[in-house]
């Protein structure tokens, strides 16, 4: 079996580099004329199965808007992450779990382990230390599946300690990206890769990651093509996975909508991989 690192590049070579999230947040069930509960919950799912399955190169279901209608919920989740799947539509499962020990080695389980839950990827906080990732690397590499690190995010409060300098003058966020590269190591394309917020002034040298580069804020937050640019130099295009949920998601609940939407955004980053 390919190393997720291979199958996505693959997937961003046959559908452009773009991940689409699914959301589901109360005010958009309301938008889309759904009710605020399982059934509503299960309808904005399959919808977005219907317009993104086989479009895209990833899909990033919002863990905790399923989380939050408890097991009903999860059990959404389990049907989404598995049709997806079923059909090779890449999963990466926005959960940001970050622990130590037992409790890091049971969601590494949960997310890239064969249950229920099992997806392509999962995104992870390394702010316990990054060696406190450590199982999900090693059953990510087991399974062949990836690992996507919060670096340099682009919510305010993340400068708090992101941009802290260490000892020897890098960031904290500079520190996570370099900690990643190592991981990738000796790969044709990584495994492990970084999230970057789209919508930054300024992103970590991300020269050497040789691992796929997820960066959100696409759209609705105000990142797109020029920031990207600004924060990406030519040479890394190849690596951005720039994600988008609001931005497509506003469109539905017309499934044509949402196909119409998601096309008109590939067109918009086509230059990552041209």
């Amino acid at each position: 079996m390919k190393t997720f690192g291979a199958r996505l590049r693959h997937a961003m070579r046959h559908f452009g580099p773009l991940c689409v999230g699914i959301d589901p947040h109360p005010q958009l069930l309301e938008a889309w004329g759904l009710t605020d509960d399982i059934d509503g919950l299960e309808a904005f799912a399959e919808t977005c199965v219907e317009a993104f399955d086989g479009r895209v190169a990833l899909v990033k279901p919002q863990v905790a808007f399923f989380e939050a209608y408890g097991s009903g919920g999860i059990a959404v989740l389990e049907r989404t992450i598995s049709v997806l799947r079923a059909s090779g539509t890449l999963v990466l499962a926005d959960a940001k779990r970050g622990d130590i020990g037992s409790t890091m080695d049971a969601y590494a389980r949960a997310w890239l382990g064969n249950g229920p839950l099992g997806s392509d990827a999962v995104t992870v906080s390394p702010y316990l230390g990054f060696g406190s990732l450590d199982p999900a690397f090693r059953l990510a590499e087991q399974n062949h599946r990836g690992v996507f690190v919060l670096a340099a995010t682009s919510n305010p409060e993340g400068a708090q300690l992101q941009r802290i300098t260490a000892a020897d003058g890098r960031t904290i966020a500079q520190t996570m990206v370099d900690a990643a590269a190592e991981r990738n190591a000796g790969a044709e394309f990584g495994s492990v890769g970084v999230v970057v917020g789209a919508t930054l002034t300024e992103a970590p040298d991300l020269s050497k990651l040789n691992g796929p580069i997820l960066m959100p804020g696409v759209g609705a937050q105000g990142g797109g093509a020029d920031s990207i640019r600004a924060l990406v130099s030519d040479a890394g295009f190849g690596a951005v996975v720039p994600t988008a949920s609001r931005e497509v998601l506003a469109a539905g609940p017309s499934v044509s909508a949402l196909c119409a939407k998601l096309a008109k955004l590939q067109e918009e980053f086509a230059f990552l991989h041209a």
